[in-house]
């Protein structure tokens, strides 16, 4: 197809943006958590704003609202994102990809039928509120495990079965929505990068390369409490002190290796001021785009735990909480991202993402996946401060329809 950006309006995207901000959110920013009334208001709304396109709407088993614009073939460009808010969050993260989304399929209908059937999704609780990230894309992909998250509660002691349920969504039929993902040859996510990357560049957008993997450990020091004032800094058994070196080791770690480490999370007992720490509970979070060098940070990080554990004469476990692989994207895809930024901002940039997103999922289940991120102020998300220049958010919508295009044409093409 002739790509011509004619009959796109990027504006209309910000516009929408803003309702959707001003409909779903407080003085303490986008309060749009998923299975709440907030949440179905948003979705309600997002109907609303389809409803003039020739296009089929429908729930499946997880959650997940599909918007189905048919084309000549059952070949399925999907292009995905998330309307669902972490509590007090900004007013792009998630919902930038898929108002963008009601532009392109705008844009594609407006042509006539298109040559392949382009579907938008709405992926069910992303952010994770019960601390279960990609609910509903987990799902689909068949990589969630019902009998994992039957029992998790969200801060106000509500089980996820019975959030679920006020939607007419049972856990353990959510794997039925893995039908949606039939004939799907593409997945296109277009996402604020929340991160600093892109600013300290000074590029407006970047293509992305795949999501890290994770390697997420508790950490446990064993010494001794003591009196602080009658034991003799030679004699102690500091578990603080040995988390302290380990502290300052990882981010030795990650620079050597290009990835990122992070001790997020430090408790301590007897934790009073005039006790020496007798036990130090810490988390460590390690991500990385290759799979060996996430392996060999998370080796010298215990390496380094032990050694430090000795010289403070203290004991130290570790203990597993989470671990995902690297998921690369798909490297043709990847291409014409990059392609497209470069059409429409003149220059790019290759990252990885460090944050999960539902694209991970979709990459993992096999069927060929990018994203495109575009520039955040400050690197700042998850915040009400967060926030987008304008004419940056203008170029990723065009991005984001031109790489539609561009991939529909790669479906025709035999793919």
């Amino acid at each position: 197809m002739i790509y011509s950006s004619s009959g796109l309006i990027p504006e209309r995207v910000i516009s929408d943006l803003r309702e959707l901000h001003q409909l779903t959110s407080n003085s303490e920013g986008a309060q749009r958590v998923a299975w709440t009334d907030n949440w179905a208001r948003a979705r309600t709304w997002e109907r609303d704003k389809l409803s003039s396109l020739p296009v089929t709407i429908e729930t499946d088993a997880a959650g997940n609202q599909w918007i189905t614009l048919q084309g000549q073939s059952h070949k399925t460009l999907l292009i995905g994102s998330h309307i669902d808010s972490v509590p007090s969050g900004g007013w792009l993260d998630g919902c930038l990809g898929l108002v963008a989304g009601y532009e392109v399929l705008r844009h594609i209908a407006s042509l006539g039928l298109p040559p392949v059937t382009v579907r938008l999704v709405d992926w069910a609780d992303e952010e994770g509120r019960f601390g279960r990230s990609l609910l509903g894309s987990s799902a689909a992909a068949g990589t969630l495990n019902p009998d994992r998250v039957r029992e998790l509660k969200d801060k106000d002691g509500i089980t996820l079965p019975e959030a679920l349920e006020k939607f007419r969504v049972d856990i353990d039929l959510a794997y039925q929505a893995r039908a949606a993902l039939k004939n799907t040859l593409a997945y296109l996510e277009l996402h604020i990068e929340q991160g600093p990357v892109l600013e300290s560049l000074d590029l407006p957008m970047g293509v992305v390369l795949g999501t890290c993997g994770v390697e997420r450990h508790a950490v446990r020091f064993l010494g001794q409490s003591a009196h602080a004032g009658s034991t003799p800094m030679h004699l102690r058994r500091d578990a603080l002190a040995a988390a302290a070196k380990l502290e300052l080791e990882i981010r030795e770690i990650a620079r050597r290796h290009g990835g990122v480490c992070t001790m997020g999370s430090v408790t301590t007992k007897p934790g009073i001021v005039t006790a020496v720490v007798g036990q130090c509970d810490c988390t460590l979070d390690q991500r990385h785009l290759d799979a060996e060098a996430l392996a060999a940070m998370l080796s010298e990080a215990q390496v380094a735990g032990e050694k430090f554990a000795q010289e403070e004469h203290v004991s130290i476990e570790w203990k597993r909480i989470f671990q995902i692989e690297p998921i690369p994207f798909h490297h043709e895809l990847i291409e014409m991202g990059d392609a497209v930024i470069r059409k429409v901002t003149g220059t790019s940039h290759r990252l990885p993402s460090g944050p999960l997103h539902d694209a991970t999922e979709i990459a993992r289940f096999g069927i060929p996946t990018v994203m495109l991120f575009v520039q955040s102020v400050q690197g700042l998300s998850h915040t009400k401060e967060e926030d987008t220049r304008q004419e940056h958010l203008s170029m990723a919508v065009e991005a984001l329809d031109r790489l539609a295009f561009t991939t529909m044409d790669w479906m025709e093409a035999g793919r």
